[in-house]
């Protein structure tokens, strides 16, 4: 077995901690910005020195090859540079920088590779610029239609397709990842379940399924001092009350069932105004799918009326539970046993490139332990040592992988 070099990983997470630093020990670099770009110019050299070709496609992901022996697809690893505003120095970053380590790895035991490798960096995975998120693997992946995403707008009024061509990253087609023997990724946990069990490694057996639901319940606006309580149709009044119904109702179906009334929109939003409409969501995810069929019937079985406000549940969108392939989930299992690493098999809350990319490859994710489950935040943080130990799951089940593909073993999407 190889160990990666800790301190080196370290001096890495450090370096690309600098492209668009925050004050607070945080990173923005949103998803073509000069800060991305650099971030990923750099990421181009470091490729190149390894001994890498760097092809780019048409929605700006980037891929770096390590040529095999063999003319085959190749097994890849992947993540993303983007960060949400004000995000941390973990976050998407560190599965592209752990597969740095795993490759510089290679290179100094030189170890002749049978099977290529390939490092991806998938564009604007965070949607923290522009709609959706993982908007680049999901178009690869055929879920959603590149001309629309082309046109999505940030809140500058710059389109994706104007940030593409000034980044200086629009690709061909045809650099597209179309295939490969397996993908694997490695992120931060980004919730308390690793480090509140005092787990090293997180086995992702797959994403949970989600939907998310916006609610509207139409009142009428009246003056607040003079309007009696009886004469109301109170929105606001209503709406409090179904968060609360739908709180008890749901915490009563599976108690791994998670969800959060997380967006409220009042208008017209003044104190000295009954509100005339009330606009809230209701995210909930699982990955029992007749779990999120029970909290489908909740939602779209509230009453249409209520003291005198109308209530309309509209589905925004929602995800089917993604599984990941069990025979890589087990190679990452046993990486963690060779190691003398505690792990456990778990589901991940949020979404990931992954989940697209399982679409078409056979795929599975690591994760390391998240500080307190913090992420999305400048206090995001990970311990440089649980960073090493995912790096070398990660080398470790890559070489398990390399040897097992040159023999002609071959895995199949869930198998």
């Amino acid at each position: 077995m190889y160990k990666c070099n800790s301190s080196r990983l370290r001096g890495l997470i450090e370096q690309f901690s600098q492209f668009g630093a925050t004050a607070n020990g945080g990173v923005t670099r949103l998803s073509l910005s000069k800060e991305d770009v650099l971030a990923r110019d750099y990421f181009c050299e470091i490729c190149i020195e390894l001994g890498m070709d760097i092809k780019v496609d048409d929605m700006a992901n980037i891929y770096a090859i390590l040529p095999g022996k063999k003319e085959c697809p190749p097994i890849v690893m992947g993540s993303h540079l983007d960060s949400v505003e004000k995000g941390g120095r973990f976050d998407g970053v560190l599965g592209i920088l752990t597969a740095i380590e795993a490759i510089r790895t290679l290179n100094e035991n030189d170890i002749e590779l049978e099977i290529p490798l390939m490092l991806v960096n998938f564009t604007n995975e965070e949607g923290a610029r522009f709609d959706p998120a993982m908007m680049s693997s999901g178009v690869i992946a055929s879920k959603f239609s590149k001309e629309k995403m082309l046109e999505t707008i940030d809140k500058n009024g710059i389109t994706f397709q104007e940030a593409l061509q000034a980044s200086g990253y629009a690709g061909e087609q045809g650099n597209r990842l179309t295939e490969a023997l397996a993908y694997i990724e490695l992120h931060i946990e980004q919730g308390p379940v690793l480090a509140a069990k005092q787990r090293d490694i997180g086995v992702v057996e797959g994403v949970l399924g989600m939907v998310c639901y916006e609610i509207t319940v139409t009142g009428e606006s009246n003056h607040a001092g003079t309007t009696p309580m009886s004469m109301r149709k109170d929105p606001m009044i209503v709406a409090s009350r179904i968060i609360s119904s739908l709180h008890e109702q749901l915490s009563k179906i599976d108690e791994a069932l998670v969800f959060t009334f997380g967006r409220m929109h009042v208008a017209p939003n003044i104190h000295t105004v009954i509100p005339n409409e009330v606009v809230f969501t209701m995210d909930s995810r699982h990955q029992n799918p007749a779990v999120m069929l029970k909290v489908e019937k909740l939602l779209k079985g509230l009453a249409s009326e209520e003291s005198g406000c109308h209530i309309s549940p509209v589905k925004l969108w929602g995800r089917e539970t993604v599984l990941f392939d069990a025979a890589i989930c087990n190679e990452v299992e046993k990486s963690c046993h060779d190691f003398g690493y505690s792990f456990q098999r778990m589901f991940s809350g949020a979404g990931h490139d992954a989940q697209y990319i399982a679409s078409f490859i056979p795929s599975a994710m690591i994760f390391v332990p998240s500080i307190k489950g913090k992420s999305h935040c400048e206090e995001e943080e990970t311990t440089f040592e649980d960073c090493a130990k995912g790096a070398d799951v990660l080398l470790e089940t890559v070489l398990t992988l390399q040897k097992k593909f040159s023999m002609g073993e071959k895995y199949t999407l869930n198998s």
